[in-house]
Parts: C-alpha cells; sequence; structure tokens
C-alpha cells in the first residue's frame, strides 16, 4: 500500500500521516528529509520529534531517499517518510541538477518494488500565485510534477486542509 499525504503548511498531513501509522499497529520506520541548516528549521524538527513515539525506527536521509528506502524495506511495517517537498529543495540546492533528476527516477523507480506499506507527506505548493524567482518557480514545477507521477502510482492520495483529509484517490 503506498499513500500519498499532501498538504499546505501547518494543514495537518503529518499529524494524518502519524495517525494512520499508528492505526496500523506495525512497527513504524519514520525516514526524516529535513535538515537543521538554522535556528528556525531546528525548531520545527524538534517539533515533529516530539509528536512522533519514541520506539519508532528514524532514519535521516535528505538526499538519496530511494536507496534508504531499498535498505530498511521488509514486509508486515509502515515506512512514513516526511516530507518529499524538503527532500525535492535539498535536491534543487544542489550543483549538479542531474542528480535531481536522477533521483527523482529512482524513488519512482523504487516505490512499487517495496514490501513495506508506505506513506508518503509533501507539500502542496501549486495552490498560490506563480512565485517570482526562477529556483521558486522551479521548485514548484518539480513539486507538482513529483506529486503527479506519485499520483499515479499511489493506492491512496489523500489532500489535507485544516486537519481534516479529504480523499482524492482510493478507499472513501
Amino acid at each position: 500500500m503506498l499513500q500519498l499525504i499532501l498538504g499546505g503548511a501547518r494543514s495537518g498531513k503529518s499529524r494524518l500521516a502519524e495517525q494512520t501509522a499508528i492505526s496500523t499497529q506495525l512497527p513504524v520506520t519514520y525516514v526524516a528529509t529535513a535538515q537543521a541548516l538554522d535556528p528556525e528549521m531546528q525548531s520545527r524538527i524538534a517539533h515533529h520529534q516530539n509528536q512522533r513515539p519514541v520506539h519508532w525506527a528514524l532514519v535521516e536521509e535528505p538526499l538519496f531517499l530511494a536507496n534508504a528506502l531499498k535498505k530498511i524495506d521488509q514486509p508486515n511495517q509502515i515506512i512514513l517518510v516526511d516530507c518529499l517537498t524538503l527532500w525535492l529543495t535539498n535536491l534543487l540546492l544542489l550543483e549538479d541538477q542531474s542528480v535531481q533528476k536522477f533521483e527523482y527516477g529512482q524513488l519512482l523507480k523504487v516505490l512499487p518494488t517495496l514490501e513495506s506499506e508506505i506513506i508518503l507527506v509533501s507539500n502542496e505548493t501549486g495552490l498560490g500565485v506563480v512565485p517570482l524567482g526562477e529556483i521558486s518557480r522551479r521548485f514548484v514545477d518539480e513539486s507538482g510534477r513529483l506529486h503527479q507521477a506519485l499520483g499515479q502510482i499511489a493506492d491512496k492520495v489523500v489532500f489535507c486542509v485544516a486537519g481534516f483529509p479529504m480523499i482524492l484517490k482510493g478507499e472513501k
């Protein structure tokens, strides 16, 4: 089962993903993609750490997500990845832009082969105005393409608004 949970900032998407993982009663491996590069991000990371159960396994992987998923994959577990837009940002900021394209392709290739149940969390960025800067426009474009591709292969897609899930694809 592959689930994609989308939403805006503070929409409740991470909380929904965590509640979904807990409800399965399966072991959970949490894959964090954020990098604590400044005090504000350190604070956000600390908030997420305090929200999730302490017994969950943790893998921190800001760049090579597909490889990390392959390494930890096993049946009868949940892998919760939070969040894909931070992962994409990390890749877009690399000097070698071919890494982003390669890792994007690797993720789409590996997800259908995994035995774990996967929950992917990502920020929906395409609901606002077109950004002014080139890197911001590229980020919105790339995240939109990623979400469309993941939506095609996901078993379930949920859009979270104000803490309420709206099921876009999959079980109602």
